[in-house]
């Protein structure tokens, strides 16, 4: 029987991609994503709510409703995982991330706020709520600074490198990249 992609069969691949290549692949998927799912502990388990995301550089940035379910979970526990998955029509195509990492939770009076915010787009979410685009919203802004991303491409094995792609943060790293 034909195969369309023998390179998928086992066994994988184990070459690593170097680290400029990986967060170049990494930046892709986040540039061309803007929902993922986030993952947080409370008091009655396991919560994971999809989220509308931006993002500067590796860190993930998110507008969340103060006192919702996400934010009190973050205070009681900043360490979080988020997955953002680009849609597959088959193994060959699957491709996402996992990152794992701190959040934390900006109020415009903090004074990374202005910072981060710059990078977010909530126009599109202020026309949808009917609101003035002059007046950008003034609610917590959640910064996901991964300690560690999992990308997953299978389409790298036809090149021989592993379909699986571990970033972790180095010494003196603030996820910024480029």
């Amino acid at each position: 029987m034909p195969v369309t992609n023998p390179w998928l069969s086992d066994p994988s691949p184990r070459r690593r991609l170097d680290r400029h290549e990986l967060e170049e692949r990494i930046l892709n998927l986040f540039s061309s994503h803007n929902v993922g799912v986030l993952a947080t502990t409370g008091p009655h388990g396991a919560h994971a709510t999809p989220v509308r995301y931006n993002h500067l550089d590796l860190s993930v940035l998110f507008t969340a409703k103060a006192g919702s379910p996400k934010l009190r979970n973050i205070a009681a526990d900043h360490r979080v995982s988020f997955a953002i998955v680009a849609s597959l029509s088959g193994r060959a195509s699957s491709r996402g991330a996992q990152i794992f990492g701190q959040a934390r939770v900006l109020t415009p009076a903090d004074n990374d706020h202005a910072y981060y915010f710059a990078a977010v787009r909530w126009e599109n979410e202020q026309a949808e709520r009917g609101l003035p685009l002059t007046e950008p919203p003034l609610g917590p802004l959640v910064v996901i600074d991964p300690t560690r991303i999992v990308y997953t491409e299978h389409w790298l094995a036809r090149n021989g490198y592993a379909p699986r792609q571990f970033w972790t943060r180095s010494a003196g790293d603030n996820a910024t990249v480029g």
